[in-house]
């Protein structure tokens, strides 16, 4: 190997090591674990997006794409874990200080009381940005309800995990969609899944100084490859893999289910996508059912 190549390797492994807390260009291997396949969804592009492995706790926890114009996730991607749906409390919101300044930190932080002069609101939501929004409200796109360790539940608290959904839509049909897709994989998943889920569609900005935009879309789907084949047919056929998307009105009656592929699809139509858009390596379909 060329002496250049070393190098390059070398300096690929030291900035992955560097920068594994912070806003990450090389995703470290610890962040990737909350990915299928350790393999970032793939044909999003725009030159404001940023990758933030959400630390907390000295830990990794799961893994973000922001808009830092928009001061909105396009997604976040995280392993779901099987709990009883309990909800945290009091756990404050957080911000990430590594998304715009040059803090040391690692790790999420609790907002301080006089946090606008800490001057980090250019690149990222702010608690001012819900507290003034009246027809809104913040929906975690890594829920609560599918983590089961305290620290992974608090660790979802971080404004760069919310998108602003309007109140009836999230609390009516997205939340109800998250517990029902707890129960599934509660139940019939025996190994580890892994969720995407992200906002899509044309955005607003919900007040006059265009701060967080407000997506018109929000979808999730989900990756099991070791799931329970005796599972009733009307779940069965929603394995490995199945998805959802809802629109994020206040007349919305319910959400969308569907398979993995026309979710692709659907979002080359909606959102900022390339035509090699994929969200899971293979669409979440194991070898040997690919050839069947």
């Amino acid at each position: 190997m060329a002496l250049w190549v070393q190098m390059a390797f070398l300096l690929a492994s030291i900035m992955t090591s560097v920068v594994r807390g912070r806003v990450e260009k090389v995703l470290s291997p610890e962040c990737r674990q909350s990915l299928y396949k350790v393999t970032t969804p793939n044909g999003l592009e725009h030159n404001s997006l940023r990758f933030i492995c959400q630390y907390y706790n000295k830990k990794p926890r799961y893994l973000t794409l922001y808009n830092t114009v928009d001061h909105i996730p396009v997604y976040s991607a995280y392993v779901f874990k099987r709990s009883n749906g309990e909800k945290c409390v009091d756990i404050p919101w957080m911000y990430e200080p590594h998304l715009s300044t040059s803090s040391d930190t690692v790790e999420m932080e609790p907002f301080a009381q006089h946090y606008m002069n800490l001057n980090f609101e250019d690149t990222q939501a702010v608690l001012d940005d819900y507290m003034n929004a009246i027809l809104y409200e913040c929906c975690t796109l890594n829920p609560d309800e599918h983590q089961d360790d305290p620290d992974d539940k608090a660790s979802t608290y971080t404004l760069t995990n919310v998108v602003p959904v309007v109140s009836n839509f999230n609390s009516r049909i997205w939340n109800k969609q998250e517990h029902l897709i707890r129960m599934r994989l509660n139940n019939y998943c025996h190994g580890k899944a892994h969720i995407v889920t992200g906002s899509s569609g044309k955005t607003i900005h919900h007040d006059k100084v265009n701060r967080s935009a407000v997506p018109t879309y929000l979808w999730s789907a989900y990756c099991c490859v070791d799931y329970d084949h005796n599972t009733p047919y009307d779940e069965r056929y929603k394995f490995p893999s199945f998805a959802h998307y809802g629109l994020n009105e206040k007349e919305t009656k319910e959400v969308v289910e569907l398979s993995v592929q026309k979710l692709k699809a659907f979002l080359k139509k909606t959102n900022f996508v390339g035509q090699n858009f994929q969200i899971f390596v293979d669409d979440c379909v194991p070898p040997a059912l690919s050839r069947t």
